[in-house]
Order: C-alpha cells, then sequence, then structure tokens
C-alpha cells in the first residue's frame, strides 16, 4: 500500500534530513494519496503511501507509539486479522478502523522477533524501537513486497525501490558483477540463486521469508519461514478433501477482496485465474459488487501458428466461465500497438533491472493500466496455482506408482485414463517408465531437450565461478534441479526462496506505478500449507490430473472450463508478430550490440553472432519459440540496461 524508506545513523552523528527528503522526492514519480516522515535525532522514516483498504483511508505512517517509544513505517496488507484480534486481544469496539500497520506493531510488542511467523498476507515493513536501540524489520514468506538496503559502518538507510538509495551522496552507482553473473548464467525465469543481492554493489535486499535486525552497528538477516511437506492430512472421504479445501481457499478469497475501491482479477481460460475469480464472486454478490475481469486476446491480424492443443485466443473459454459465474464485468485487451521491443526502456526504469519475461511484458503492465482506468484497488491473479491448488501431472504421478510398485493402483488409473482421452491404456507406459527412472533417459537418451542459451561469456563465468555457486544450490544453467523429479521440484520450489523474486518484484512495482495491489490467494501461505498436506492420490484420481481443483470447483465453474484436458491456453506467442514494424532497428541495434567490447566481455559473442543470421532473414511470427529470438531478446534487454552505467 505504500512505498517506505529510511535512514538509521549507527554513530552518533545526527541524521541529514536533507537526505531523508531525497528519499521522498526520489519517491514523487509514483501516485500517492498522503506522503509523512517521522525522525528523532538518528533515524529518519517516510511513507508514499497508497490507501488500498478501508483502514488505510487517513492512515498516520509512519506512526509512532509514544507510550512504547516504537514507531513504523509499513508497505502491508494483513489477511489474518480475526486471527490476530483473538491473540492480541483487541478490543472489539476498535477491530473495525485498527490498520494493518497498527497490528503489526502489537504484533511486534507481544512476540517481537517471532512477528512475521504470525502474519499472513503481502508485507515489508520497518520498525524503530527506540528503547532497545533496534531497527527490525520483515518481508512476507514468497517476497510479496521489496525492500532494499544499504550498509556501511556508519549509515544504514533502506527503500521498497532502488533508485532513491543511489541518489544518497554515500551510495555509488556501480554493477554488481556477481548479480549479473548469475542473471546471465541461468537460462530460465530465475534472475539469481543468492536473493540476497541485486545488480548494484552496496545495495542489497531482505529476501523472501526473512526478517532484519539492525543493532550496534550488525546487521543480522534471519530466515523465519519454511515452507515444507509436513504430516499428510487424513480425512475419511475424497468429499470431505474438497470441502476442506473450499474452505480454506474461500478464506484465502475472502481476505483479498478488502479495499474501499473495486475489485478486479486477470482471467484466463483456464482453472486457476477461473478458480479465484468464481470464489470471489460467491463473496462479492452477497454484497451486490461485481469483478471486473481483465484478459488477454491477441490482435485480429493475427495467425495462430501453434499446435491445436494450444489455445492462443482464449475468448470461448474465458466467456463460458464469464456467463456460468455470472456478476462479471468482463474486459478483453488486445493492446494493438503495443510490443516487447517498444518497452523495453519503461520496463528497465520500472524494474531497476533487467527481466526475461519480455514476450508478455506489454500485456502485464497494459492490465494494471486498464485496471487503474476501471477504478481497481485489487487486482486478483493465480500466478502459484500450478504449485499449489492445481497440482497433479497424472503420468508422473503413474510414474511413482510405478516406482513403488504399486501395480494395481496403477492399471486402474491408466484404465481410466484411457476413456478420458482416448487411446490405448499401455500407449504412455514408456514416458511413465522414463519419468520413473531417469537412469532410461540416460542410457537411451531420447531428443534434444528446449533449451534457450545461456548468455553468459564463458570467461566471464569462469572469473565469477557462478556454475560452481549453481552447484551448491543443486541447480544447472537452466535453474532446474539436477537429478530431480517433479514431486522433488515442487518441493524446492517453495523451500529455496530465490524461485519468487522476479515475480515478486514486478508485482510491487507495477502496484506502485498503478496504486493498485496484485494478490493472488493460490500464493496464501494457509492454501499452501493445506495444499502440500494432500495425499499425491487426491490430485490424480480416475485419470484426471488437477484433480482436486477439478472436483472443488464444480458448480463453480463450467465443465467446459472445468474438465477440459485437450487445450491448453498460450499467452505471448504473437510478441513477434506485434514487433514486424519494429524489425529493423530491433537488427540495427543488435549489430550495435554485437560489436560493443564491453558487451562481449559478459556475453557469448559466439552464440550472438549465430543467432543473428537467423533473425537478419526476417521477422517470422511462427519462431516466437525460437530459443536464438529469445536469446537475442534478453542480450538486448540486458545491453540497454548496462548503458547507464556507462
Amino acid at each position: 500500500m505504500s512505498a517506505i524508506t529510511g535512514i538509521y545513523h549507527l554513530n552518533d552523528e545526527p541524521i541529514n534530513l536533507q537526505h531523508g527528503q531525497s528519499l521522498m522526492t526520489a519517491l514523487q514519480k509514483y501516485p500517492a494519496d498522503d506522503i509523512q516522515i517521522w525522525h528523532s535525532e538518528k533515524v529518519f522514516l517516510g511513507c508514499h503511501a497508497q490507501w488500498i483498504t478501508p483502514e488505510s483511508v487517513g492512515e498516520q505512517l509512519p506512526f509512532y507509539d509514544y507510550e512504547r517509544q516504537c514507531t513504523i513505517t509499513s508497505d502491508a496488507i494483513i489477511d489474518n486479522r480475526i486471527e490476530l484480534f483473538e491473540k492480541l486481544q483487541v478490543d472489539p469496539s476498535l477491530q473495525k478502523d485498527i490498520t494493518d500497520s497498527e497490528l503489526i506493531l502489537l504484533s511486534y510488542y507481544k512476540w517481537e522477533e517471532e512477528t512475521p511467523k504470525h502474519l499472513i498476507g503481502d508485507f515489508a515493513f520497518m520498525i524503530w524501537d527506540q528503547k532497545q536501540q533496534k531497527l527490525f524489520g520483515a518481508r512476507d514468506f514468497s517476497g510479496s513486497r521489496t525492500l532494499y538496503f544499504h550498509k556501511s559502518q556508519e549509515k544504514f538507510a533502506f527503500c521498497t525501490t532502488i533508485e532513491p538509495l543511489l541518489i544518497l551522496p554515500y551510495i555509488e552507482k556501480k554493477l554488481n558483477e556477481q548479480w549479473l553473473a548469475e542473471y546471465l548464467a541461468i537460462s530460465g525465469m530465475i534472475d539469481a540463486v543468492d536473493s540476497s543481492i541485486t545488480p548494484y554493489k552496496g545495495i542489497e535486499q531482505i529476501p523472501p521469508s526473512h526478517s532484519i535486525s539492525v543493532v550496534k552497528n550488525k546487521v543480522i538477516l534471519r530466515r523465519y519461514s519454511y515452507l515444507t511437506q509436513g504430516k499428510r492430512l487424513k480425512l475419511k472421504s475424497d468429499e470431505d478433501y474438497v470441502e476442506a479445501f473450499q474452505s480454506v481457499f474461500q478464506e484465502a478469497v475472502t481476505s483479498r477482496l478488502r479495499t474501499h475501491r473495486k475489485v478486479g482479477a486477470q482471467l484466463s481460460g483456464g482453472l486457476d485465474s477461473g478458480a479465484v475469480v468464481s470464489f470471489a464472486v460467491k463473496k462479492l454478490q452477497m454484497e451486490n459488487q461485481p469483478i471486473h475481469t481483465f484478459s488477454y486476446i491477441p490482435p485480429s491480424d493475427f495467425k495462430d501458428f501453434t499446435p491445436k492443443h494450444l489455445l492462443v485466443d482464449e475468448r470461448p473459454f474465458i466467456k463460458s466461465t464469464v456467463e456460468y459465474v455470472g456478476g462479471i464485468t468482463d474486459h478483453y485487451c488486445d493492446f494493438i500497438g503495443r510490443d516487447s521491443y517498444s518497452e523495453i526502456d519503461d520496463f528497465l526504469e520500472m524494474m531497476e533491472m533487467p527481466y526475461k519475461f519480455f514476450e508478455n511484458s506489454f500485456w502485464l503492465k497494459g492490465m494494471f493500466e486498464k485496471a487503474q482506468e476501471e477504478n481497481v484497488g485489487i487486482l486478483l491473479n493465480g500466478d502459484r496455482g500450478n504449485y499449489s491448488i492445481s497440482w497433479g501431472d497424472t503420468l508422473e504421478y503413474y510414474s511413482l506408482l510405478l516406482k513403488n510398485l504399486k501395480w494395481v493402483s496403477l492399471y486402474k488409473e491408466l484404465d481410466r485414463y484411457s476413456k478420458n482421452v482416448g487411446g490405448s491404456r499401455l500407449r504412455n507406459l514408456p514416458i511413465i517408465a522414463r519419468n520413473g527412472f531417469p537412469i532410461i533417459d540416460r542410457i537411451f537418451p531420447q531428443g534434444t531437450p528446449y533449451q534457450i542459451p545461456s548468455l553468459i561469456n564463458p570467461a566471464f563465468a569462469e572469473r565469477t565461478g557462478v556454475f560452481s555457486k549453481f552447484d551448491k544450490y543443486g541447480i544447472g544453467q537452466t535453474g532446474r534441479y539436477f537429478n530431480s523429479d517433479i514431486f522433488n521440484i515442487r518441493k524446492k520450489h517453495f523451500e529455496d526462496v530465490f524461485q519468487w523474486n522476479a515475480s515478486s518484484t514486478l508485482a510491487t512495482k507495477l502496484s506502485l506505478r498503478y496504486a493498485l495491489w496484485k494478490r493472488d490467494p493460490t500464493n496464501d501461505i494457509r492454501v499452501i500449507r493445506f495444499c502440500l498436506s494432500l495425499p499425491e492420490e487426491q490430485y490424480v484420481q480416475n485419470g484426471m490430473d488437477r484433480a482436486l481443483v477439478r472436483r472443488s470447483t464444480e458448480n463453480y465453474l463450467p465443465d467446459k472450463v472445468r474438465l477440459n484436458r485437450r487445450v491448453k491456453g498460450v499467452q505471448g506467442a504473437d510478441w513477434v508478430h506485434r514487433m514486424i514494424p519494429k524489425w529493423d532497428p530491433f537488427i540495427e541495434e543488435l549489430q550495435e550490440l554485437s560489436k560493443n567490447q564491453r558487451i562481449l566481455e559478459l556475453i557469448d559473442g559466439q552464440a550472438i553472432e549465430e543467432a543473428l543470421v537467423k533473425v537478419k532473414e526476417g521477422a517470422r511470427p511462427e519462431f516466437a519459440t525460437d530459443p536464438d529470438y529469445k536469446f537475442l531478446m534478453r542480450s538486448l534487454i540486458v545491453y540497454r540496461f548496462l548503458k547507464q552505467f556507462d
């Protein structure tokens, strides 16, 4: 709900208020409902507030508690308010108006540095405890809000964004080559495996699931949250599992509807966003409120080249959801004239770092623009659904049955699977065997896996030791884990916090620019813990993948969407098509890049030359998934970013 910032002098030197004002001035690029500061002799705190929830309207932030001598500045929406009211024994007469920041402060009085463990929601905050002479803060478990900091022998400064910190006279704008090496070396979507570093030397960030404590010139980062698979939940029947899921998920959705403005949602033709919208409507209709949905569609002149099982234009499924659920004001956005190439500079300014999701950049930002025009305060989505509510791959589960020698269960499942999708029950047995026993692939490899080339110059990789660092995390240059089946990948997805940083950075910075919050109920920690506790047979059942969410959305979603197994929506397939008018300047800039000696010290020049041959032949929309096309776009984004250090 806010951009927060502050300075803490670790010696006896008084605060230079001009430095604090410089931080606040740099934040004026974002819309604000209120701007406030608080300071003592050696601490400055500021808040550039955007009022999203009803309780935040007119909120005093930073908030100073005269009695306890603690001050908080926070960027937070707390979702377990009712639970906290009970634990903290908040008087019922005060509960309606108490702000989320005050709740965090009350939690700190009770639990001190254990506070983040008790908070559910999206948050980043800092508390100055005058009595203990301590600055304490935290970032939520998935890092939904960013918080960067600089620490020297004498000064500590923090901010929601990076640029204001670079304005301070004692912080030099200098490239962090270790971060860049990790970014370039990973061909997957992860930005860096070290989630505490940033592209700027001297500026770090609080990792997701971590708290920070600054006392007597010491900065201590501590992980407070671990999402692991605990004790399995055992219920009497399949219906009981569905009922339990519906209860947990409804609570997660309902707690994310809290805004004094309109509620919106990103809606595709799939299960995850459809589930979020349908559960939200159930609550909103009680209050006679519609939900505004925003759906991406390709331009009318785009010719679909994708296979039949992929769906670029998802309108038939989206409209089926809209008509079935009701209470929806739907918006379809084709973003004519927008393209990934033209958005690069604006996205780099907003993200403050390079990014890899260029295929979707223009429409991700466009959704926020459209939502802002409709006065939306909360924009729901289902981004984490693949690993939580809609987990469950049939063939991978059957591999598990095979490996565990559960022949009878496997035979029954294959029989039901063949009836659902057609074909012989044994036709997928070779795939199942390969998944279950990876040694088969090593002895009898099949084809070449799809992979975007690593951007990094081998000499730069060797100098920074980046691949040795990856070995310690158990990942390769794709960002995938070594020798891992899908079940271990899911486990590691929730254990390793670096998985979440890139998407969280985008969510925070889009929300600041457009003064509305992206909120994901499929990423609710209560939902994730529940989903991790379920037996695998709840996710694959009767020959059906993603069985839990399919069963749980009966009477919520139309069967056309709920039971669809034949087509899958895909966004961003039109990115090359959109760039056709810009193809010549695109190639010219790539040629400029290919001759830049500074860039060639960092990026693999030979790979650039080889890829250039292909793009010089002209824009081929059907090459939207071509690794060389993607490699060159990523290289160009890094090139533009590095220009600011010249």
